[in-house]
């Protein structure tokens, strides 16, 4: 079950960040609205607007699993020098 809660967890992350950006897609279009007015074309539109949300999408991804990783290396860490202390109890004791 801990390993569907860190799936639902990375999941839920992706899509907020992916949905919580917008600045390449207002880019995109700001740019491709006076080069569609100069080649009278809606084609600038759709290429720099599709490539701005994928460039958001991108983003918001990489963060999320950056952040991701991390939160595994402190879980990992925890884990590890709750061991190193277990051990050396025991070594005490001895």
């Amino acid at each position: 079950m801990a390993g569907q809660d860190n799936v639902k967890q990375l999941e839920d992350c992706s899509v907020s960040n992916a949905l919580g950006t917008w600045v390449f897609s207002v880019a995109g279009a700001l740019l491709a609205i006076p080069v569609g007015i100069k080649r009278k074309s809606l084609a600038p539109l759709v290429f720099f607007g599709t490539t701005g949300t994928m460039l958001d999408i991108i983003m918001g991804i990489s963060a999320c699993e950056r952040e991701h990783a991390e939160r595994q290396m402190q879980l990992l860490e925890a884990q590890n020098s709750a061991a190193a202390g277990a051990l050396s109890e025991t070594g005490a004791e001895s």
